[in-house]
C-alpha cells in the first residue's frame, strides 16, 4: 500500500505513522527523518540540504524530492510506502505522481487527519517545548493552511482522500483510519 499522510502540525501524523506502518508492515518515509539521516550520513544530498539550512533557507523541492525518490527506490519500500511530510504543496505532489508512474505505480490513498485548530494548540503546548508557544503554534497553522492544505482538494478530485477524525484516542484514531483503508 503506498499513502501520503496529512495533517496540520500536531494531529498526530507521527505517531499514527508508526502504528500504522507496523500494521501494514510498510515503511514510514519521514521527510525529516530523510534530512537527519542524509546530514549524518554526508551524503550528497546531505550536504547539499545543509548549506541550505545553515544559511537559514528552506531546502529546494528538488533536493527534497530526491532524497523522497532515493528512499522509495529501496528494497523495503518495493511493496508500499507511508510518506509523512512530502508532499507539501502540490508541485510536490505532481512530481511524486510522475515518480511513482516512472514506476508503473500510484498511491492508493491520502490519509488527511481532520482536527481542530483549538485542539492542535493544546497538543502542541501540553508537549512542552520551549519553541512551543500559542502564536507560534497559530503562525505554523497557517503555513499549513496556505501551503499544504490546498492538496486536501487537489487529492480530493483524484478521489484519494481519506478523511480520518484525528480527535480521539491514539487507538481510536488507528483503528478508524486502517478501517477507512479497507473500504
Amino acid at each position: 500500500m503506498r499513502l501520503v499522510l496529512l495533517g496540520p502540525p500536531g494531529a498526530g501524523k507521527g505517531t499514527q505513522a508508526a502504528i500504522l506502518s507496523d500494521a501494514l508492515s510498510i515503511p514510514h518515509v519521514s521527510t525529516g527523518d530523510l534530512f537527519r539521516d542524509n546530514i549524518s550520513r554526508e551524503t550528497e544530498l546531505g550536504r547539499e540540504a545543509q548549506q541550505y539550512m545553515d544559511a537559514g533557507r528552506l531546502v529546494p523541492t528538488s533536493v527534497t524530492a530526491n532524497m523522497v525518490r532515493t528512499r522509495l527506490g529501496q528494497d523495503d519500500a518495493a511493496k508500499g510506502f507511508l510518506l509523512d511530510g512530502f508532499p507539501r504543496t502540490i508541485e510536490q505532489a505532481e512530481i511524486l505522481r510522475d515518480m511513482l508512474a516512472e514506476k508503473g505505480e500510484s498511491l492508493d490513498a491520502v490519509v488527511n487527519y481532520t482536527v481542530s485548530e483549538d485542539v492542535v494548540v493544546e497538543r502542541m503546548l501540553a508537549r512542552g517545548r520551549k519553541d512551543d508557544n500559542e502564536e507560534v503554534i497559530r503562525t505554523r497553522l497557517q503555513v499549513y493552511r496556505d501551503e499544504t492544505a490546498p492538496l486536501i482538494d487537489f487529492y480530493r478530485e483524484l478521489d484519494l482522500l481519506v478523511d480520518v477524525d484525528a480527535e480521539g484516542t491514539v487507538e481510536d484514531i488507528s483503528s478508524a483510519t486502517l478501517d477507512a483503508l479497507d473500504k
